[in-house]
This record gives C-alpha cells, sequence and structure tokens, in this order.
C-alpha cells in the first residue's frame, strides 16, 4: 500500500477547476434572503466525498441556525467511511444521517432527526399555543447532490425535476410534506474559487461540476490513478486487470488499458480513450465501480 501511495503522488491534481455561473452568485443571495423563513437547514452532502460535497461557505449564511446534515449516495460510498463521518459528526455535535434519496434508504429516520433536532423551538410553540405551526425547512447542497431526488421521496411524487448532471433545478420552489413539514429547495450552488484543487477534482468526478468546463480524458485518468492506490481490488475487478498489469504504467497507458479490456478500439489498433474516460466516469458516478469514498474522515 505504501509503495502505491507514493506511485499515486506522481501524478498531481489536474489543473485547477472552477465553475461558478452567473445564476449562483444569485441563489446565493437568494439562501441569504430566505434563511429567516425557515427553522432548519437540511444540508445534502455526498457521502462519497463528504468534505469536499460541503460548501464552505454555507456555515456563515447558516449562522446559529439549526441543521442536519445528509451523506447521499451512501450506497455508493465505502460503508466503514460513512460510519466514520457519522461518528465524527456526532461527536462535533452535528446531526447526521446517511441516505440514498433513489432508493429511499436511511429516510425513515430523516424526519424524527429534525424534530429531535427542533424540539426546543417546537416546545416553546406548543407552550404559546402554536403547535400547528409548520415545520419549515431549507435544502441546501452543491449541483447533482440529489437534492430533487430527497424532495421526491419525501413528497412521494415527482415534485422536482430529477437528471443526473448539475444545474437542473434553477428555480426556488416550496413543497408540503405530509406532517406539517414545508421543504423549500434551493438551486445546487458551488463557491466562487476551490482553495485546494484535489476539492475541485472530486467534485468532478461526480459531475458537480459540468462535464465541458473539464478535460475528461485527463479527470478519468486522475480518477483511475486514484483508485489504483486505493481501491484497487475495485479497480482490477471491474475491469478484469490482473494486478501485474498495472505494474509500471503510467496515468495515460492506464486509461488506454482499461479501453482496451473493453474493446474500445478504432482503426489502427488504437483506444478510443475519449470513450474510455466517458465509461470510467460514468461507472463510478452510478456506483458500479464499488462502493468508493475518496475523503478520508477526520482523525479523531
Amino acid at each position: 500500500m505504501e509503495e502505491q501511495n507514493q506511485q499515486m503522488e506522481t501524478m498531481a491534481p489536474i489543473p485547477a477547476i472552477q465553475w461558478f455561473p452567473g445564476h449562483m452568485t444569485k441563489t446565493r443571495r437568494l439562501m441569504e434572503s430566505r434563511l429567516k423563513l425557515v427553522d432548519l437547514v437540511v444540508e445534502l452532502t455526498d457521502a462519497r466525498i463528504p468534505a469536499s460535497s460541503r460548501n464552505p461557505e454555507i456555515d456563515r449564511l447558516v449562522g446559529q441556525k439549526p441543521r442536519v446534515v445528509l451523506l447521499n449516495k451512501c450506497d455508493s460510498a465505502d460503508e466503514a467511511a460513512t460510519k466514520a463521518w457519522l461518528n465524527w459528526y456526532a461527536a462535533q455535535g452535528i446531526p447526521a444521517l446517511a441516505t440514498d434519496c433513489r432508493s429511499g434508504k436511511g429516510l425513515k429516520g430523516f424526519l424524527p432527526m429534525v424534530r429531535q433536532a427542533l424540539a426546543p423551538l417546537l416546545e416553546r410553540r406548543a407552550a404559546k399555543g402554536m403547535g400547528g405551526q409548520p415545520i419549515r425547512l431549507m435544502i441546501v447542497g452543491v449541483p447533482n447532490v440529489g437534492k430533487s431526488s430527497l424532495i421526491n421521496r419525501l413528497a412521494g411524487s415527482k415534485r422536482a425535476k430529477v437528471e443526473d448532471r448539475p444545474g437542473v433545478t434553477r428555480g426556488q420552489q416550496w413543497v408540503t410534506l405530509e406532517g406539517g413539514v414545508e421543504l423549500l429547495d434551493m438551486p445546487g450552488v458551488l463557491w466562487p474559487k476551490f482553495q485546494d484543487p484535489e476539492v475541485g477534482e472530486k467534485l468532478a468526478f461526480t459531475g458537480a461540476v459540468k462535464d465541458d468546463v473539464v478535460d475528461l480524458e485527463l479527470l478519468a485518468m486522475r480518477l483511475l490513478w486514484i483508485l489504483r492506490g486505493r481501491y484497487q481490488d475495485l479497480l482490477t475487478a471491474r475491469y478484469k486487470i490482473k494486478p501485474e498489469e498495472l505494474e509500471g504504467l503510467e496515468p495515460y497507458e492506464l486509461l488506454c488499458l482499461v479501453g482496451r479490456k473493453r474493446g474500445m478500439l478504432i482503426s489502427g489498433g488504437e483506444v478510443n480513450t475519449e470513450r474510455a474516460a466517458i465509461t470510467v466516469l460514468d461507472e463510478f458516478r452510478s456506483g458500479k465501480l464499488g462502493r468508493i469514498t475518496l475523503d478520508p474522515p477526520p482523525e479523531g
């Protein structure tokens, strides 16, 4: 493993990725102005990159407002890592839950967790005879993290448009649930500059950054290189690669090997590396590569 980690370090993070369309500035301002309308903020993160998918501006915007964190897409994340992340959040006093909004996994615990987080507020309302007042929640998160899927699951119908690409939800919308709960969905929002280039590339791996602003072949090479170091068993199993075939390979050669294993050849026997790159990224995003977490849990 130490040798693999040293090999992985020979490929630096890809050039800094920045993608902050104008509508995201508007969304940030809208979020700030609407916070006073809600009782609690639901922060949706990607369980595969729990740290990288947290917008650092959310802490400032939310302030002391009660919050719960959902680690979504947990069915595609490393189970041990997700458990460690949940333990870390518990140690910070932040309610957190592992979910998969497409399948509904974990969502039975969502509203009970919300009510528990709002217990002091609900008690004050009950004492004032305002127990029937709706609980209002704002859902925030980076693009393509599953906000629309969450709302549709909770609402029991397709209230929000769902597509596996960033930037689909553009306008705010209120959705009423049973039990006196109202959700305010906000469009996905990133932040103006990724200070750490690895954060930008991880967001690109998961599709939170639009593919058309990234070199997909370079992105896939970097992802394969990371998986070679951390999840080699999953990589070799998915693409039917023998471990000895990985020895001495450079990143481009690794992408070519994957393409060759899948028969993605063009005239002259060359590998169609663009097609191979798209396949690798699609299979990672859909969970077909296996359960992978790219952000290790904090120590302590």
